[in-house]
């Protein structure tokens, strides 16, 4: 008896490992079994997009079949979907979706925007009139029946950014403050990516500001001190993530190219601040703002020495070539403060939009 225990034992032994077992096969086929069908991809042509305000851009996109060389496979209609991403990955902001003849677009894209449909397979969206807070990445989402694919696209802006503190002084503006702010001078609040890129362009600056993502930084290109210590390296400094109603800070703000004319008045005499505003009625403009000043050094290198009043009641000069008495050292807007408006006389600058 127990040697013929011994031999059903060795049998199956031999049965399990036995390289020839036919329910091994079938179990080995099962697992390398491959997907049923040509698989959907969608894909962008390239991952960024320059453009400027008030320009016009294509977010490229196209779908495939892994297999194939057709779009579709014709028994489901194709659905596409643009969403804009946020800094809350939770969180999508719907831009245009079209499936069929059917085409809706949502919020501030209302209108200007729709599908280039080169070829059956093109799925790219063109925006016009582009707008500062259009800046950003897009996902592109194509959708055929039980299959789906994404791409996503970065839509750059031509631009500069700059620090901003109101006339209460330094330290003074919460998150939401902060982006009124901004608006108000004719910017949007800026983000990590814009101010990193200002940073590698050369901007320094030791005041702790919001950015749209909700953290506080600063970038510095010369430590010392007074901005985190001399002997530290260059770079965005990062607070972290502060109390959007109750913590204080200043802000950068990020403006990009204008549809309209920025210049200096030529005027007589100096002006109070309410004089100044008049006097750019009366020109047949607007007292400028600050992201306008900024934009026209930046973009248009607009350069005057002539200090002049602004919307905010700031007082500020563009220069672009350096020289003495005008900015020696840099090319930079200039901030002479902010001036009793009743009492304090100076030149202003206008813009005058165009039709």
């Amino acid at each position: 008896m127990k040697s013929l225990l011994f031999l059903v034992l060795i049998s199956v032994c031999w049965a399990e490992a036995h390289p020839d077992n036919s329910s091994l096969k079938h179990e080995r086929i099962v697992h390398i079994q491959a997907e049923n069908g040509p698989r959907l991809l969608v894909v962008a042509e390239q991952a960024k997009i320059f453009s400027h305000r008030g320009g016009n851009i294509t977010l490229p996109c196209k779908f495939y079949h892994e297999h194939t060389s057709t779009a579709g496979s014709g028994t489901h209609k194709i659905r596409v979907k643009w969403t804009k991403l946020t800094y809350d990955y939770l969180k999508e902001l719907n831009v245009f979706v079209a499936m069929g003849h059917h085409r809706r677009s949502y919020g501030s894209y209302h209108g200007r925007v729709f599908l280039r449909e080169s070829s059956e397979n093109d799925a790219s969206l063109i925006i016009t009139n582009i707008m500062l807070e259009d800046y950003g990445r897009y996902k592109c989402e194509v959708i055929e029946g039980l299959e789906d694919d994404t791409a996503v696209v970065t839509l750059n802006l031509e631009g500069v950014v700059f620090p901003y503190s109101p006339r209460l002084g330094r330290y003074n503006l919460n998150f939401h403050e902060a982006q009124r702010a901004c608006m108000e001078q004719d910017s949007i609040i800026a983000s990590f990516d814009q101010l990193y890129d200002a940073w590698r362009s050369g901007l320094d600056w030791c005041n702790a500001g919001w950015l749209s993502d909700g953290s506080v930084q600063y970038p510095i290109t010369k430590p010392r001190e007074p901005c985190g210590g001399k002997n530290t390296v260059p770079g965005v400094r990062n607070y972290g993530f502060w109390d959007k109603e109750k913590s204080r800070y200043d802000v950068f703000c990020f403006t990009s190219n204008f549809n309209g004319r920025f210049y200096y008045l030529i005027h007589p005499i100096k002006l109070t601040y309410n004089e100044a505003v008049q006097a750019c009625l009366k020109d047949g403009a607007q007292i400028a703002k600050v992201g306008q000043i900024f934009a026209a050094w930046k973009l248009l290198g607009y350069d005057r020495c002539d200090a002049g009043w602004l919307a905010d009641g700031s007082v500020r000069y563009p220069i672009s070539r350096p020289r003495k008495r005008c900015s020696p050292s840099e090319a930079a807007v200039r901030f002479v403060g902010f001036p009793d408006k009743k009492h304090k006389l100076y030149g202003v600058y206008c813009f005058r939009a165009f039709n």
